[in-house]
């Protein structure tokens, strides 16, 4: 989606509806604001419904101060300005109260970004603005000196967070990752202890770029097209579902005995196209298009296990939980999700980026299914339909888990159970 066509008060308008609609603020909370050229800013009004936002709801604020528009500005319009005056870098800034980071704010703690290499990237290290009445200007100078520390994301003391970027686009997701990492820990503290990343280890994710020569395609074939349309039919679905999210999440599907379709690296998932899919043949990615991370790993994949056709990786926010704690992702405990995912094994951060073969063998059809440490689960299917459900079976049966742990203790099916589930219809479908 062309961000820079639009006007202000409709990207405005698009980004808080869709913090709404995600769930990370209410009807009256929470405000946006992005600077046009001019350095004129446009602000969500005062007490105006979230959920029915329209442009002309939005106010401008020019630089002189002269306010347009049919409501009055936010009443935490006194931070937004403050932010803007203290980094000159900032075009846009979104403040909501996502329960799960409203939690850190009360408890006065940071969510570590570190836990995963892409929040490490996107988010950086979290400040903190000690708490003042809200549209106040103290808390406006307590946010703005958090910024001007270098900070793009700000947590307030009992109240929220905000977030910054160049763009509005930058500043979501910001905001929408930060939020993912305040609930994954949350959810991984159900478990156990969790780990995070080393700079060494987020370095290796950063190095790792696939380098792959350019070709243009001849034609796209109608197979290619059919496939090119149901990627992005799951990977919109697999976002609304909050698998994945807009920075994270692979989907792949062969095309051909040598080609398949990736999704692109660096591209929001709500708003994937077609024409953003990667045609990848004879180790060639198509022209001017840049591919997933992953792409030398998918590759690797198709090549060793033909009856592949499919492969997705996201981060759910449950299963993940599981992927950054020593606790047991226990498939035995559900026959569906044995039968889908087998034993779903754990493989150490960093086998994703290496050369070894070690995954790639792995992933076949006694093994559809594995967590790697600090970053995703990854599945592969004989259809794109079966590969993508067994990343919501994935998901579904982390929240099981977890759900169960207030409850008493984890019962596991025994061997012979497990025998028998083998040889069962649900191992034939």
């Amino acid at each position: 989606m062309k961000h820079h066509l639009m006007h202000p008060c409709d990207l405005i308008v698009m980004y808080m509806k869709r913090v709404y609609f995600y769930g990370m603020t209410t009807t009256s909370g929470g405000n946006i604001s992005l600077l046009d050229e001019q350095r004129s800013m446009w602000i969500t009004p005062a007490a105006v419904d979230k959920a029915k936002l329209r442009a002309e709801d939005i106010v401008r604020v020019r630089a002189d101060g002269t306010v347009t528009g049919l409501h009055r500005p936010s009443s935490e319009f006194p931070f937004h300005q403050a932010i803007y005056a203290a980094r000159p870098d900032v075009g846009a800034v979104i403040h909501a109260h996502p329960s799960a980071l409203v939690a850190f704010s009360i408890v006065r703690e940071r969510p570590d970004t570190n836990i995963l290499a892409q929040a490490a990237d996107i988010c950086g290290q979290v400040g903190f603005a000690p708490y003042a009445t809200p549209g106040s200007a103290e808390l406006g100078e307590n946010i703005a000196r958090a910024f001007a520390e270098g900070h793009d994301s700000v947590l307030l003391e009992n109240h929220g967070v905000v977030c910054a970027g160049r763009t509005m686009e930058e500043a979501y997701q910001r905001f929408e990752t930060l939020d993912f990492c305040a609930r994954l820990i949350i959810k991984a503290r159900m478990i156990g202890p969790y780990q995070v990343l080393t700079p060494d280890q987020i370095q290796m994710f950063r190095r790792h770029r696939p380098e792959l020569p350019e070709f243009t395609p001849e034609q796209h074939t109608n197979k290619e097209k059919k496939l090119r349309k149901f990627i992005r039919e799951i990977v919109h679905r697999a976002y609304d579902q909050q698998i994945m999210t807009s920075t994270e999440g692979v989907v792949s599907a062969r095309v051909g005995p040598d080609a398949f379709l990736i999704t692109p690296t660096g591209q929001d998932r709500k708003y994937l196209t077609e024409e953003d899919l990667v045609l990848v043949s004879g180790g060639q990615r198509e022209n001017g298009k840049l591919p997933s991370r992953s792409t030398l790993l998918h590759k690797r994949v198709y090549e060793r296990h033909p009856e592949t056709k499919a492969i997705c990786s996201a981060q759910g926010p449950s299963v993940t939980a599981f992927a950054v704690t020593e606790g047991p992702f226990d498939t035995r405990t559900i026959p569906e999700s044995y039968a889908m995912l087998r034993e779903a094994p754990k493989f150490p951060y960093g086998a994703q980026f290496s050369e070894n073969d070690t995954l790639a063998e792995a992933l076949s059809a006694e093994c559809p299914a594995v967590l790697l440490e600090n970053d995703a689960t990854l599945v592969t299917g004989g259809s794109l339909l079966e590969a993508y459900d067994r990343l919501e079976v994935a998901e579904f049966t982390a929240q099981s888990l977890l759900n169960a742990l207030p409850l008493g203790q984890l019962i596991s099916m025994g061997d012979e159970q497990i025998s028998l589930l083998r040889e069962s219809h649900l191992f034939r479908r």
